[in-house]
């Protein structure tokens, strides 16, 4: 098999992989994916570009932004698509990450009752945006807002 037999068109592999042209654009902009370009300047991507894509698709599923996911794929030996025991050993690495992320999520979800919602985000029970009150020190008010009000009025420099 010739080896452009062995490739796929950006609409090719957007079809088969779920996304939209302008997604891959945006993978390989960010160094995710990697195409040629054809005499016509045509994109042109090798097969196993699907399973990279769905690899990056996944990992941004569990949350992992794009630069811990292109550090993955840079781990990868001549930037080849992960295999299964990749991808076992990368989201072993991640796992640590993950428990942190899920634990702040929880968090995040059982303080969100004690938020009245207000936005001065100055009160000394908000535990999402002012642990321990930490904005007491500043004075009374909603300090967040109030100093957004000030930079807003400063000239510049």
């Amino acid at each position: 098999m010739p080896p452009t037999a062995k490739e796929l068109t950006v609409g090719q592999v957007a079809r088969r992989a779920g996304v939209t042209v302008s997604a891959l654009h945006f993978y390989e902009r960010q160094g995710l994916i990697h195409s040629r370009r054809t005499t016509g300047n045509q994109r042109r991507y090798r097969r196993d570009t699907l399973r990279r894509v769905s690899f990056i698709r996944i990992s941004q599923r569990v949350g992992l932004p794009l630069a811990r996911i292109r550090q993955a794929l840079e781990t990868l030996p001549d930037h080849r698509t992960p295999t299964p025991q990749d991808w076992q050993r990368l989201s072993q690495q991640w796992r640590d990450e993950l428990d942190t992320r899920i634990e702040q999520l929880v968090r995040l979800r059982d303080d969100l009752t004690d938020c009245i919602g207000c936005g001065c985000l100055s009160l000394n029970s908000c535990t999402l945006a002012n642990p321990d009150d930490a904005l007491a020190t500043d004075g009374t008010g909603a300090r967040r807002l109030m100093a957004d009000a000030l930079k807003d009025e400063q000239p510049p420099a």
